[in-house]
């Protein structure tokens, strides 16, 4: 390795980055994700630092090594299943075309065991013995189709973990006694803490908002510990985020996200904020999820932050496989939709050029090997300009694929948050170096862990 430092000498490529905290500067090898907090008064001194560099450039080898390995070694896992095409909302933003949420194809009981058979047959010779993968019943709205979801998840206890990803509205109280049960990984969405601001965005194809009866279902959730609440952020809700951590803090959510609106169809574009607007207020509530944590004892996990935070601290923890490259799209997990569909996620469920074949007709190894698949599992950093110039570029990997082939026309661009990613990784750097980490991270993260470096100055 050859230093990028102004002196030229041997060492490794360390980077320096203001992550804009008073005390400390980060320093960070690009290519292998590599990171240290220098103090700022310090980091000309460290950066000649001949023991320093020469304990970093001892171990690029296993960074790379390992950082290899989470881009290119995992085997799918999960498994984002749409059981019907068939929404009863129409969400501003939503990613699938409206006609096909009106009318669309829905799965009977039958097809749908018939699918998960060959998902099982598929994952018993893929994964160890023993590793259950993970199937998510997902949207349009899955519980449109519930009688036979429910049967499925019964039926196949033993072979898949499940989860299923809900607008709330046709939760009544036997279906929440029938999930929480059974120990099912509940996603709801929830765009705002009133009314009037969520209802904006998320309402029937009559025009009704489904605030109030979305808040009834977290309600009846408090105090379940295997449920998260998805905010999409937008035009419409940015300046509340703040307002809303505390609203679901209120309400005993033990995580939720706050996602940027994908743009990958017209509808979420109209409604895409600013980069600097989204991430002033992304970062005030994230300050705002802190205080809460310090004045209750209770968190409330921000989770595409805390994954952010993961990517830094330790990149094997992470949960989430967008905001990574290549990102987990037909790599980590793949979708199924209503007619049995294949494609890399489900932001490409409607889009051209990327079904990967059939379940029921070509099968999954050949979805796997298409090249709706692979354009999606060989997008890396290393393709896309200004991303390969980027010096966190592996802890933002450029998301979204979809994004940003309905942005610019393909998908070996970078997607629209830019600006976003940068902050989040400052701030994240910045926690660190005030040693609150554990502040914004699900409780026991690191079991599975340990620490293969450390330096201290």
């Amino acid at each position: 390795m050859q230093s990028t430092l102004a002196d030229g000498g041997p060492g490794p490529s360390l980077v320096p980055w203001d992550i804009g905290h008073p005390d400390y500067t980060a320093v960070i090898e690009p290519d292998t994700a590599f990171w240290s907090l220098v103090p700022t008064r310090q980091l000309t001194e460290t950066l000649s630092d001949e023991s320093f560099l020469a304990q970093v450039s001892a171990r690029h080898a296993d960074f790379q090594a390992e950082l290899q390995t989470l881009r290119f070694g995992l085997a799918p896992s999960a498994v984002y299943f749409n059981p019907t095409e068939r929404c009863n909302l129409n969400c501003t933003y939503c990613y699938l075309p409206e006609r096909t949420r009106l009318r669309g194809a829905h799965m009977s009981q039958t097809q749908l065991f018939d699918a998960l058979e060959i998902l099982r047959e598929f994952f018993a010779r893929t994964l160890p013995a023993g590793e259950r993968p993970q199937v998510i019943f997902h949207g349009a709205e899955p519980l449109l189709n519930r009688r036979a979801v429910f049967a499925a998840i019964d039926h196949y206890a033993e072979d898949f973990t499940f989860g299923v990803q809900t607008n709330g509205t046709v939760l009544n109280a036997r279906a929440i006694e029938f999930l929480t049960s059974r120990r099912i990984s509940l996603g709801l969405s929830l765009d705002g803490h009133l009314a009037g601001i969520s209802d904006r965005t998320r309402r029937t194809h009559g025009g009704r908002g489904v605030h109030r009866r979305v808040v009834e279902v977290l309600e009846a959730l408090r105090g379940y510990d295997n449920h998260s609440v998805i905010c999409t952020a937008t035009t419409a809700n940015l300046r509340h985020l703040s307002e809303l951590v505390t609203f679901f803090h209120g309400l005993e959510v033990p995580t939720c996200m706050l996602n940027p609106v994908r743009c990958t169809l017209s509808g979420g574009a109209a409604v895409k904020p600013a980069d600097h607007e989204l991430s002033a207020a992304y970062l005030r509530a994230l300050d705002r999820s802190a205080e809460l944590y310090a004045q209750t004892g209770r968190k409330l996990v921000v989770a595409n932050f805390a994954n952010i935070l993961l990517a830094i601290i330790a990149p094997t923890a992470r949960r989430l496989m967008c905001d990574i490259s290549p990102c987990g799209g037909g790599r980590c997990f793949f979708a199924v939709d209503a007619r049995g569909g294949l494609f890399p996620c489900s932001e490409f469920i409607g889009l051209d050029g990327f079904s990967g074949g059939n379940l029921f007709e070509g099968g999954l190894d050949s979805a796997f090997g298409s090249e709706a698949f692979s354009s999606i599992t060989t997008r890396t950093v290393e393709r896309i300009d200004p991303c390969a110039r980027c010096v966190i570029r592996h802890y933002c990997g450029a998301p979204c694929p979809a994004e940003a082939n309905e942005l610019h026309g393909g998908t070996t661009h970078p997607g629209a948050f830019c600006q976003f990613y940068e902050e989040q990784a400052r701030y994240a750097l910045r926690v660190i170096a005030e040693g609150r980490e554990n502040d914004y991270l699900w409780d026991n993260w690191d079991a599975r862990t340990s620490t293969v470096f450390e330096v201290l100055q």
